[in-house]
C-alpha cells in the first residue's frame, strides 16, 4: 500500500518584499493547518503591477531563501520565473504537482482573493485539483458553510503588514528590521533596495 502523500500549500505573491505576516502565516499552516509544508512562490513582478519601486526577481528570491532558511516546513519556490508570462496559478500548480507526483499540492489564499476567485483563469480546475486553502485578511469575511466540497477556512491569526508600507518606509529611512523575518532588513540595506 502506497504512503499517504504530503500535503504542500503553495502561497503565491510578489514578496515585495517578504514580511513576518507572510512567514507567520506559512508557519502557521505548517504547525496547525494540516500541512507538511508551505511553499512561497515567488511571482515575476511585472512593474506596471507591482510599482515602479520593485524589487528585481533575483533579490526577492534571495530575500524569500533567507527568510526561509530558519523556519523548518516553509520554502521559497521559484518555479513561475521559468514559465511563460504571464504567469496563471493554474499552470504553476500544474508543473509542481507534475513535478512533485509524491505530494498533494493545496493552493493557500486569501480571504480577499477567495471573494473574487471566479475570475481567475480555470478556477473551477483548481478548485477541483488543488484544494484550496483560505485564510482571512481583514475586511473579506467567507462563509465557512458555503465553501465549495475541498475548499477549506483556517482560523489563522490576521497580520495587518503589508509589504508596500514597508517600501514606503524604508524609502523614507525607517529601520524595518522588527517586521521582516531575519536577515532581510541587511541583505536590503546591502543592495539599496527600495530607494
Amino acid at each position: 500500500m502506497p504512503g499517504k502523500k504530503k500535503m504542500i500549500g503553495i502561497m503565491g505573491g510578489s514578496f515585495n518584499p517578504i514580511h513576518i505576516g507572510h512567514l507567520l502565516l506559512a508557519d502557521y499552516l505548517v504547525q496547525f493547518g494540516g500541512l507538511d509544508s508551505v511553499w512561497l512562490m515567488l511571482s515575476p513582478c511585472n512593474p506596471l503591477k507591482c510599482g515602479l519601486d520593485a524589487a528585481p526577481d533575483h533579490h526577492r528570491f534571495r530575500m524569500l531563501q533567507i527568510a526561509c532558511s530558519e523556519t523548518q516546513g516553509v520554502k521559497p519556490c521559484d518555479i513561475e520565473l521559468s514559465m511563460p508570462r504571464p504567469s496563471y496559478s493554474i499552470d504553476s500548480l500544474r508543473k509542481l504537482a507534475e513535478l512533485h507526483p509524491e505530494a498533494e499540492i493545496h493552493l493557500v489564499i486569501g480571504s480577499d482573493n477567495w471573494l473574487i476567485f471566479d475570475r481567475w483563469r480555470e478556477h473551477q480546475a483548481i478548485l477541483k485539483e488543488f484544494s484550496p486553502i483560505i485564510y482571512p485578511r481583514p475586511g473579506y469575511p467567507v462563509d465557512s458553510t458555503s465553501l465549495p466540497e475541498g475548499v477549506r477556512l483556517v482560523e489563522a491569526p490576521v497580520f495587518e503588514i503589508s509589504s508596500t508600507f514597508l517600501r514606503s518606509a524604508i524609502r523614507d529611512g525607517h529601520k524595518m528590521d522588527p517586521y521582516m523575518p531575519a536577515g532581510v532588513g541587511d541583505y536590503i540595506r546591502g543592495h539599496n533596495l527600495y530607494k
